[in-house]
């Protein structure tokens, strides 16, 4: 089957004239279309799947590393898939609820308003007459990803195998937690889920809105959320001419992304312009929550020490960051590696985001790691992912944006919170009730364990005697030997007289 499919994407490709993509290939075309390049790499991507939509939503956001031709067209594939037909749709909805879809909307629009590469979203009315947005799974995506992920684990096996970088990389455990978040989208009740949550970290809606959930008409094919209206964060033109502080909405989306992964550990990981909306007073809405990402403490606060090393420029931090956390060897010569990161580094500092080549740093990034051997970690894949739409995102809203000077205030404010005065209270906020339970049995645990004290006393001293013992044993034993080997020796000395 991965043969096959292998053999569908070569096709593809050829199809739609793609050759051209390769180093080397640029005049070469293995097809009749004389449409242009962008147009045929959609069509391209949008053949093969999911997998390679959200590769193509990523790429359209980097206009920085692709053509502006091929990331507008690309652009498009952010909400405007093409659809699947109403009659399916009906046909998901009575197999969700086991009856017709009458019974739990009093309207149902069958044209779709957005249609993206796992689902697509319909809005509706429900039998109490709130408006809602309905999100359907496309029928037969879960046999789709499955494919192309085992492709992909293939081709990241080779990857291990044959070339020399393959192992540090770690290849397969990426794609493993790439296809553990694709499969999360597949079930919609942890959309919802996640969606539920989202809306409770930013329950004081100052920055961000997240719809509300209707948990009773949710399945896992169907979720059915509060419809909301807003214009696409990519319309800055139309954000405009409704008033909307461009500046400002770039230095939210800052303070949004680093309050998800510092505050929360929760963040959202497919941050495209198809999934964000801006609400005329200014705020930003979430949408499509299906890939969702997660940081431990550990996690947090390596990132958060780097990032703040790397805003102050202080290399060196950076470098011993590194080191102390297993990213690299515990051999690495520090001094070494802190040079490497600030010849990457350095020449992008003071510099707004549209004179930034984010593709270059991240080129000489790559080559440093090489370099010194810089373990991937397969748990920061989404947060580096997100990272790339956040920039994308802040080049299109503000490209004279300073990303480090509106970041390092929060990340300062938030290390103090962890390791200041502030994080002791927190701490001991957390830790009060499970010291108001134990507080009451200290009594009865000291007594029990006065009588374990005093056992183990007993049982110490039992052992110590045996020891000596068997120390005098020893003794006796060693001096035996000794007076035998003297007289052994003695009476050679008379026999050879």
């Amino acid at each position: 089957m991965r043969f096959f499919r292998l053999l569908r994407i070569l096709f593809v490709g050829l199809r739609f004239g793609l050759a051209e993509f390769l180093p080397g290939c640029a005049r070469l075309r293995c097809c009749r279309s004389r449409q242009p390049r962008g147009v045929r790499l959609r069509r391209a991507l949008e053949t093969l799947g999911p997998i390679f939509v959200k590769f193509g939503q990523m790429l359209s956001t980097r206009r920085d590393l692709i053509p502006t031709d091929i990331a507008d067209e690309l652009a498009q594939l952010q909400d405007n898939v093409p659809p699947f037909p109403a009659a399916q749709a009906q046909a998901i909805l009575r197999d969700a609820y086991g009856a017709d879809a009458t019974t739990v909307f009093a309207q149902f629009e069958n044209v779709p308003i957005a249609s993206a590469s796992v689902a697509q979203v319909h809005f509706a009315t429900l039998a109490d007459g709130k408006p809602v947005a309905v999100k359907i799974l496309r029928p037969g995506i879960s046999a789709v990803i499955a494919k192309d992920l085992a492709l992909l684990d293939m081709a990241a096996m080779l990857l291990e195998k044959l070339w020399a970088d393959g192992k540090r990389l770690r290849p397969r455990e990426v794609v493993a937690e790439f296809g553990r978040h694709l499969h999360n989208e597949l079930d919609l009740m942890l959309e919802a889920a996640n969606c539920s949550q989202l809306r409770r970290n930013f329950a004081d809606g100052r920055l961000l809105r997240v719809p509300e959930v209707y948990w009773d008409a949710c399945r896992e094919q169907v979720m059915v959320m509060e419809r909301m209206s807003g214009t696409p964060i990519s319309q800055v033109a139309r954000l405009r001419e409704r008033g909307v502080d461009i500046p400002q909405l770039a230095r939210d989306g800052v303070e949004i992304f680093f309050t998800q992964v510092f505050r929360d550990s929760f963040f959202h990981a497919d941050m495209h312009p198809g999934n964000i909306f801006v609400a005329d007073d200014g705020r930003y809405i979430a949408l499509d929550f299906g890939i969702m990402g997660t940081l431990t403490d550990t996690d947090k606060h390596y990132l958060a020490r780097n990032f703040l090393a790397f805003f102050r420029r202080d290399y060196r931090e950076v470098a011993r960051a590194h080191i102390e956390s297993g990213w690299v060897p515990k051999d690495t010569p520090q001094g070494e590696f802190e040079n490497a990161i600030r010849a990457a580094c350095e020449p992008i500092f003071d510099k707004p985001l549209k004179d930034i080549s984010f593709g270059r740093v991240l080129l000489r990034l790559f080559q440093t790691s090489r370099r010194f051997g810089v373990v991937i970690q397969p748990q920061l894949v989404m947060l580096q992912k997100t990272l790339l739409n956040i920039e994308g995102l802040g080049r299109e809203l503000d490209p004279e944006l300073d990303l480090w000077k509106t970041a390092k205030p929060y990340l300062e404010r938030w290390m103090s919170e962890q390791l200041g005065w502030r994080a002791i209270a927190q701490s001991l906020r957390e830790e009060a009730p499970h010291w108001g339970k134990i507080l009451p049995q200290l009594p009865r645990l000291l007594h029990d364990r006065r009588d374990d004290l005093r056992l183990l006393t007993t049982q110490l001293q039992t052992l110590e005697k045996h020891q000596q013992r068997r120390n005098k044993l020893l003794l006796w034993g060693i001096a035996a030997a000794i007076l035998f080997a003297l007289a052994q020796i003695g009476m050679l000395i008379v026999l050879t007289m």
